[in-house]
């Protein structure tokens, strides 16, 4: 039902992306399924590079929305890399966003909406979850945003 929804609004799961140092992408414990952080790779590369601020070459909000729904997908991958399918899920239990930002930027739950938004059209009152936000100095590869996520799976 969620693969069929996903395939639906045009989306595409890739395979996970490859760790970029020693950890693994996903860990199944019991019924809950833990991710790493996922940047918003795309085919290999970031989708942007930069932080998040009104500076002039900063990140626009929009664009960095776009990059943490791509980090939510790739923390999706993650999940489905460790349980199968995506049919599996049975809720989105906790969102953790990072947002690689000026000192001054205090707009993080907008970036961040763009992965709550995405999980809540997907999986509907499963996708709904607790959720932190926080801005960072600098992120790996200096990516714009990273996703991890708390998800609970059929046993």
């Amino acid at each position: 039902m969620f693969e069929v929804k996903i395939s639906q609004m045009g989306l595409v799961i890739p395979t996970v992306p490859a760790p970029i140092a020693a950890y693994v992408p996903a860990v199944k414990v019991g019924e809950f399924v833990f991710t790493s952080g996922q940047l918003p790779m795309v085919d290999g590369k970031l989708l942007a590079q930069g932080i998040v601020g009104d500076l002039a070459g900063d990140i626009d909000v929009e664009t960095a929305k776009k990059c943490a729904a791509q980090s939510g997908i790739n923390a999706l991958a993650a999940v489905k890399s460790v349980i199968g399918t995506l049919d599996n899920v049975v809720r989105i239990v906790k969102v953790t966003g990072f947002i690689a930002c000026r000192s001054d930027f205090t707009n993080h739950s907008a970036i961040m909406n763009g992965a709550s938004e995405l999980f809540q059209e997907i999986f509907g009152d499963a996708g709904v979850h607790a959720r932190s936000s926080v801005g960072m100095s600098a992120l790996p590869l200096g990516a714009p945003t990273e996703v991890e996520l708390v998800v609970q799976v059929r046993a």
